[in-house]
């Protein structure tokens, strides 16, 4: 066992143990590096995915690969069963993805979850962990948004992502359950993502030497990919106590488009012109994520360090074509795919 001190200085203990852990949708952006800190972290994996952007996960004995879909339950029962942990990742994750075609999103990311919930009670599945969004909040002025805070969603998207959260609220699942809400994820990750909004903006200042930003003003929390996998390690190695029933805001730095793009320019460096290019879309919060560090959390990582990562890693050629490829975008693998 280990023991941490929350930040009151109050010491509490982190029960750590060899876990077989489900992760479904666990070959996408957060799950490619996720899987492997839990299989170096010696817990056994099991990730049922449909592999729609390609399979980035190396084979280890730890580690059983799905190939299935969560809206079918003899693949979820076939995920699920004997299981210690699932974390639920799999979703249509963006916007203009949900909105090629609504109602597969739907079926994906809110029909399926009531199956989900049905096979985690019937596989006795101890503890899970559901991957929400902080984009719940929508539009909101208030300085800092607490987990309490009114909800305004604004896209099919994240209406879901709430109605999924309802649903777990009402009906539970058997078990301890924990709901975290991330910020944007960003940095990088085998299975890159070049459609959210720092790493989007990376790519272009290091490869086409210029940024465009929608508005100057508009807040967006944003979290690097590895303080996101440690939010999930913190939950399912809690002692149940701390975590049950618990939903947690997580995501440290709250800043505007146009400050992002400084902490870009700052880090790739050269001169390179910010452009706003402004759009439609209004989604401007401020979360607040003291609740999961009371808790003991304690994230290690900065939007810098997310941008530095992402420059190295294509600096290094471990992206190809970076603004090309549509695997590193959802709505283009997802035309490659049929879906408009």
């Amino acid at each position: 066992m280990d023991a941490r001190k929350d930040r009151a200085g109050h010491q509490k203990v982190v029960r750590v143990f060899v876990m077989k852990i489900a992760i479904t949708g666990g070959a996408g952006y957060v799950g490619s590096a996720l899987v492997p800190y839990l299989l170096k972290n010696d817990h056994e994996v099991t990730v049922l995915d449909t592999f729609w952007f390609g399979d980035h996960l190396k084979n280890h004995s730890g580690l059983k690969k799905i190939t299935g879909d969560i809206r079918n339950q003899f693949d979820l029962r076939r995920a699920f069963k004997g299981q210690d942990a699932v974390i639920h990742l799999a979703c249509i994750s963006n916007d203009p993805s949900f909105d090629l075609n609504p109602e597969i999103g739907k079926s994906i990311n809110l029909e399926a979850f009531k199956d989900i919930l049905h096979v985690l009670r019937n596989e006795n599945v101890a503890r899970f962990i559901y991957a929400s969004s902080s984009s719940i909040y929508g539009v909101s002025d208030r300085h800092d948004v607490t987990e309490d805070a009114p909800k305004s969603p604004l896209t099919d998207y994240s209406k879901y992502k709430l109605g999924c959260e309802d649903l777990l609220k009402r009906y539970g699942m058997g078990g301890i359950w924990t709901i975290l809400r991330p910020a944007t994820v960003c940095g990088y990750a085998p299975r890159q993502r070049l459609d959210v909004v720092v790493n989007a903006l990376t790519a272009h200042a290091v490869i086409n030497k210029k940024m465009r930003i929608t508005s100057k003003h508009n807040l967006r929390p944003n979290i690097d990919i590895r303080d996101m996998v440690l939010a999930y390690d913190f939950a399912l190695t809690r002692d149940p106590k701390y975590v049950d029933r618990k939903v947690w805001n997580v995501g440290f730095e709250n800043k505007s488009l146009f400050q992002i793009a400084n902490m870009v320019k700052e880090v790739v460096g050269g001169k390179i012109p910010i452009v706003e290019d402004p759009d439609n879309d209004p989604r401007s919060y401020h979360i607040n994520s003291d609740k999961i560090l009371d808790a003991g959390f304690m994230p290690k990582y900065s939007i810098k360090e997310a941008i530095l990562s992402l420059k190295t890693a294509i600096d290094d050629g471990k992206l190809f074509s970076p603004l090309d490829n549509p695997e590193y975008y959802n709505v283009k693998q997802m035309k490659k795919m049929g879906w408009s």
